[in-house]
């Protein structure tokens, strides 16, 4: 740790408020960086030089001060942090006057050190915090031992199932949003979850990704206890008035460099689902997800759409896409979709036998029923 000029004048402006004297503060060259009085700035202090050569408190009285450059009368102290002198504290006046002061003073200067010197550390962990991320989802070209020493020098366990969580920011207003935005963002999510790892990936699109410890039940990853924790974070975002949020969570993949096939699939579902739910999980969006990789001006995608555009075409009032859409929401059963749209079973039996005869696709037919329904999943990703 050395002291800065931006250190230096916090320590002067704040004890200067209590002791009414005028501060002085020195590097560990004996230079002034920091002090009450501006003209001083930048000279060589030999009081302090002395003072730190000795380590201890050194008072100059006017006798002494006209034998030393840059040096007036008053008391220095060496300023230390682990027990290293890192500079001196200086208050000007008769020694007599300001040696009551120097221990307060000299406390002062050393605690807004130690301050620094944390918030330093702080920023370094979590700048490291978000490479690691990075690269944890980058499927980086480091092995799995140097992302663990990585990991380790940081506090951080790897060893901890995670899945990858994308996250999309929306303003409430016209306004767009802004780094400030992304970092209460960030800052909601880290707190109180600890164990969250939090980057973010692109500024410019707003997303941030969480690589979130979850626990392994009979080897599939439980959703309970996280949307719990996900509903108070919604709260918790709503409370901002600032923006909102839609956010995918990717499929468990074991092994540390399944954090990046983590983070693909939640990207994708993320992609795929733009104009769906605002939570969303791969498990249950997999087909659309995988779907929604096939070039929009592939033939085989037109292909794959016909059906559905045909239908749409023919469908002027929309009764049979609606019933379509219940139909399939109640995994084909016949009963639920009944009760869903209120309808007689004869009156779905017709819907469903006018949709065969306009896509030319037997519903009955399990071949056909799944080209259908693949087709109304591209169908929706465009609508």
């Amino acid at each position: 740790m050395q002291l800065n000029t931006m250190i230096a004048r916090q320590i002067v402006e704040r004890t200067m408020k209590i002791i009414g004297h005028s501060v002085n503060v020195m590097d560990e060259q004996g230079l002034i960086i920091g002090s009450g009085d501006p003209s001083r700035l930048h000279q060589k202090h030999e009081g302090a030089l002395l003072t730190l050569a000795e380590n201890r408190i050194v008072e100059i009285d006017e006798a002494t001060s006209n034998s030393l450059k840059g040096v007036k009368p008053g008391i220095n102290l060496p300023v230390m942090f682990n027990n290293k002198a890192i500079g001196v504290v200086g208050i000007s006046g008769l020694p007599s006057h300001v040696r009551r002061y120097g221990e307060l003073v000299k406390m002062t200067a050393e605690l807004i050190v130690e301050q620094a010197a944390l918030i330093s550390q702080l920023q370094w962990d979590k700048r490291h915090r978000e490479e690691l991320v990075l690269q944890l989802i980058a499927e980086s070209e480091l092995n799995e031992q140097q992302l663990m020493s990585i990991a380790q020098r940081l506090d951080l366990d790897l060893e901890q199932p995670r899945v990858a969580a994308v996250i999309k920011l929306m303003p409430l207003k016209a306004d767009a949003l802004s780094l400030e935005h992304l970092q209460s963002m960030v800052h909601l999510l880290e707190y109180p979850e600890r164990d969250n790892l939090v980057g973010i990936t692109s500024v410019s699109r707003h997303e941030i990704v969480v690589l979130k410890p979850i626990t392994i039940e009979h080897g599939e990853w439980s959703r309970q206890l996280e949307q719990k924790k996900l509903r108070s974070l919604l709260k918790r975002v709503s409370e901002q008035k600032a923006f909102t949020i839609k956010i995918a969570y990717g499929g468990y993949f074991p092994s540390l460099h399944g954090l990046a096939n983590s983070y693909q699939t939640a990207s994708a579902t993320l992609a795929a689902g733009q104009h769906q739910k605002d939570v969303m999980f791969f498990e249950d969006h997999t087909l659309p997800v995988l779907l929604s990789a096939m070039p929009e001006d592939d033939w085989r995608t037109k292909q794959l759409q016909e059906p559905m555009r045909i239908l749409a075409r023919e469908d002027r009032r929309g009764t049979l896409r609606k019933t379509l859409i219940a139909f399939f929401d109640q995994n084909c059963d016949l009963v639920q979709t009944c009760e869903s749209l209120h309808i007689h079973r004869n009156t779905l039996r017709y819907r469903l036998q006018r949709i065969s005869d306009i896509t030319s696709l037997n519903i009955n037919k399990l071949e056909d029923k799944t080209q259908l329904y693949l087709s109304f999943l591209k169908w929706q990703q465009e609508t």
